[in-house]
């Protein structure tokens, strides 16, 4: 009975806010460990200004021009039409082990031919732009 009563008192605690309590100590410790080891790092940098080390780095080629260069926007659009078509291929390995399962056959076969028709529209409207012409 004594055992009930203490654990039943407010003022005591049911333990409930010890994990959140944890946790936030344990951010308070991280966020210490990263302020600490910056600043050790800033304190302890030998600090000697160069003119090779300002330079920019271009794997151990000296630059030549400008430090800015214009970028293909073609270039973008084939990444984003890559990262289209793996989202594709990894929404189609899950729908492939489902569809095998019996009780899912007419349903599963409707969702997936509604996605694939998606990104049929996405691909042929790509191509009526004419982003899919390497000129």
């Amino acid at each position: 009975m004594e055992g009930q009563l203490v654990a039943a008192d407010p003022a005591v605690g049911s333990g409930y806010f010890d994990a959140y309590a944890a946790v936030g100590l344990l951010a308070v410790i991280g966020v210490l460990f990263v302020a600490v080891a910056f600043t050790a790092n800033r304190l302890l940098r030998p600090v000697v200004y160069s003119p090779e080390k300002m330079l920019t780095y271009e794997c151990g080629v000296d630059p030549v021009g400008e430090g800015w260069a214009h970028t293909q926007v073609r270039y973008y659009v084939y990444a984003f039409l890559y990262v289209i078509f793996a989202v594709d291929a990894i929404y189609l390995f899950p729908w492939a082990t489902v569809f095998a399962a019996a009780g899912y056959g007419v349903a599963t076969l409707v969702e997936m031919f509604v996605f694939i028709g998606f990104l049929a529209v996405g691909l042929l409207y790509a191509w009526r732009k004419g982003v899919l012409e390497w000129t």
